[in-house]
């Protein structure tokens, strides 16, 4: 029995994680804006080529390489990029136009009117959706968002423990606070009671009060003042 092994050629991986996963449809003839990173020192900035594209060689291969041509100042300026280039951070088709060849060598010799094309219609938004990212950096992000999401988690975990002692506390306070509500009520309770009902039974009778608080044995003393000072008065 024979079994067929297959191994990825190490140098095929590799293009592929270079590779970004998704290109603008791309034609000869068409026109686009090239963005392109420029680095000086610390500083960068992006530069935008606009122009004609008279040459798109390997396409779907990672040497894919596109030539624009455009006329500055009445000269023609040609420019030509690896489309997987890091420095290329996009490419935008503004207009097509027909052509019957893939390498349009001919408009190096046209001008002017000579040079127009015919223009043809063409889904703008289908053909430049893209996606400039590698594998690699499309990885790295998927990682990086696992991470956030992890730590996210962890952190709303905290709060909900957070969250339930700082309940218990707050049940064991309001139990604490009705236990002396309840205290303090009895307390106004017992406040509120009459003195007399306090009064012992066996209490001697000079110590005992009426329902007024006053001495009885005082205002049995005035009453027997006033006959007295009634009888010598007739």
């Amino acid at each position: 029995m024979c079994y067929t092994i297959w191994v990825m050629n190490p140098i095929a991986t590799l293009e592929a994680s270079q590779k970004k996963a998704k290109l603008p449809e791309i034609h000869s003839g068409d026109t686009v804006r090239v963005h392109q990173r420029i680095t000086e020192g610390k500083k960068s900035r992006i530069q935008v080529f606009e122009g004609l594209v008279i040459r798109y060689s390997k396409p779907g291969s990672l040497q894919a390489i596109i030539t624009v041509r455009k006329i500055a100042s009445g000269v023609g300026v040609e420019k030509s990029w690896l489309v997987h280039s890091p420095s290329v951070e996009k490419i935008q088709v503004v207009k097509r136009s027909k052509v019957r060849r893939a390498f349009l060598s001919y408009m190096r010799d046209r001008s002017g009117k000579s040079a127009r094309l015919a223009e043809m219609g063409f889904d703008k938004e289908a053909t430049n959706a893209a996606d400039h990212r590698t594998a690699t950096q499309i990885a790295e992000e998927a990682k990086a968002a696992d991470e956030e999401a992890k730590i996210a988690k962890e952190e709303e975990k905290i709060d909900g423990d957070k969250a339930a002692k700082n309940d218990e506390a707050k049940q064991v306070e309001e139990s604490t606070e009705d236990v002396a509500k309840e205290e303090d009520k009895k307390a106004a309770e017992d406040d509120a009671t009459p003195a007399s009902d306090n009064e012992p039974k066996d209490a001697p009778a000079d110590e005992k009060v009426n329902s007024d608080g006053n001495d009885e044995q005082q205002e049995a003393a005035e009453e027997f003042k006033d006959g007295v000072d009634k009888a010598d008065k007739k």
